[in-house]
């Protein structure tokens, strides 16, 4: 079994963890990391981890099952990890899929602490606590699913949210890689390198000793949740909200899942 995972703040990849565990073992593979794809290839059963943004799925994610040899299987499920409105994300996903003649057997949603951060912090402890506890026990039915291979509807949101939300992702789609242009940093900022470092799409340059965004942003806010100096903001709230990253996973891996190449 092989799990891909696209991951910011590292919901996707706790979530990519626990399934795997569940499972009794399974190939985790970082969606950046493209080049594991192509040896990826060939498994038997397939998943797909990753973020909601903007109520829908990531240009990165699209691009990568647009494309993927890896996708080529028998079984391939996905699971949207979202802060509570998955809206019509899976829906998009098995379409996607469709076009390319391959089938989405089974599409689950998780949900975990915001770290949209323009619109507030993570929320209490407590509450994160809750959420990933409840997160636990839906993976493990999942991993049930996925064990005996199950076809099953993908999960959604209600049609409200999937008539005004989609309507949103279609609108925003294209100007997502403008929207870095919010970002900037206050005083704290000592040209560490660490907001370059976990950027899933290489958007961001030190120029010379500051990040400077370069208009090819994800919205996965890796720069903003991870920066050790809390000195990065977007737009003018972010000073006054917690930072949130999952708390089991670290600095180091999400670094080590950033490894780029043009080949899948």
């Amino acid at each position: 079994m092989t799990i891909f995972y696209y991951t910011g703040t590292g919901n996707s990849l706790w979530v990519s963890r626990r399934l795997a565990d569940n499972l009794g073992g399974a190939r985790l593979v970082s969606i950046p990391g493209i080049e594991d794809a192509a040896k990826a290839a060939g498994s038997e059963t397939v998943g797909l981890v990753f973020p909601v943004y903007i109520w829908g799925v990531p240009a990165p994610v699209i691009r990568f099952v647009s494309v993927s040899s890896a996708l080529d299987t028998g079984y391939v499920y996905a699971i949207a990890v979202n802060a509570g409105q998955v809206s019509n994300t899976l829906v998009q996903l098995k379409d996607v899929l469709a076009r390319r003649g391959v089938d989405l057997s089974a599409g689950f949603q998780i949900r975990m602490p915001s770290n949209y951060i323009p619109w507030g912090g993570p929320g209490p402890v407590e509450k994160q606590r809750k959420l990933f506890g409840l997160a636990d026990e839906k993976i493990a039915d999942i991993a049930s699913c996925i064990r005996e291979r199950r076809s099953l509807p993908v999960e959604k949101g209600p049609l409200w949210q999937r008539i005004v939300f989609t309507f949103i992702y279609k609108m925003t789609f294209s100007r997502v890689p403008a929207m870095d242009e919010k970002f900037w940093v206050d005083e704290r900022c000592n040209g560490c390198g660490v907001c370059s470092r976990v950027c899933p799409a290489a958007n961001i340059i030190l120029a010379p000793d500051r990040p400077a965004w370069n208009h090819a942003c994800d919205q996965c806010f890796a720069c903003l949740q991870w920066c050790p100096q809390e000195a990065i903001q977007c737009g003018r709230k972010t000073p006054a909200f917690e930072r949130y990253h999952q708390p089991e996973i670290q600095l180091k891996d999400i670094i080590q899942s950033r490894t780029k190449t043009r080949s899948c």
